[in-house]
């Protein structure tokens, strides 16, 4: 691995949010998903959330992501319930992209705070249960005809704009612990390894900060 390729991955983990994610709530089609993703890492995003019964048909394609698919971790939960109760346990807000007589102008909420977007499926939008479950509701100003956007372009204008708010309270300039709990990962600094350890069914070895294989 080069010099300027260990930086590089210094300085995503550093930028990482753990504490911002979104949840999809039966978001299905490939494209948008991998949009999600996308927007998701460039934000700083290291997990993202699903609802689905069917966890393999929500999968991240890894064509349609782009190549982001080995950067973001995607967690499905079984039930809405189930995603919101891991959530609120660790700490999250939980906000719907939803329009409502309640929902407020997405730019007033203060997202440098632990927040998770609920955003919902292509066609019918968010449930009423997600939505009435949530902590609140958002909803993005429409001045045309049409009253909603493309799943991952309304995700994507919510995202930018917690994105413009942690960077003004200078959020993404994280110290990395010194602890050896956060290392960095194998996908991103040797993929070619990490695939061959994975196709012969092979516990993947750790690296420390620096990019060097941890002995056991």
């Amino acid at each position: 691995m080069s010099p300027d390729r260990l930086e590089k991955i210094k300085q995503v983990l550093k930028s990482r949010q753990p504490d911002l994610t979104v949840l999809m709530e039966d978001v299905h089609k490939p494209r948008n998903m991998a949009a999600i993703a996308r927007t998701c890492d460039a934000v700083g995003i290291p997990v993202i959330h699903q609802v689905s019964p069917i966890p393999r048909r929500h999968f991240l394609n890894a064509k349609a992501a782009g190549g982001c698919k080995k950067w973001i971790e995607t967690i499905t939960h079984p039930s809405l319930d189930a995603a919101y109760q891991s959530l609120r346990d660790q700490g999250f807000k939980i906000l719907a992209a939803h329009f409502s007589d309640k929902a407020v102008n997405f730019r007033h909420i203060d997202y440098t705070k632990p927040t998770v977007i609920v955003v919902g499926a292509e066609l019918e939008g968010l449930s009423e249960e997600a939505a009435e479950k949530a902590d609140g509701s958002i909803v993005i100003p429409m001045m045309g005809m049409s009253q909603s956007l493309n799943v991952s372009v309304a995700t994507a204008l919510i995202l930018f704009e917690a994105q413009r708010q942690r960077e003004e309270k200078g959020m993404y300039n994280n110290d990395l612990p010194e602890d050896s709990e956060i290392r960095i990962p194998l996908d991103w600094a040797y993929p070619n390894t990490a695939k061959k350890y994975r196709s012969n069914h092979l516990p993947l070895p750790e690296l420390d900060k620096e990019g060097n294989f941890i002995d056991d």
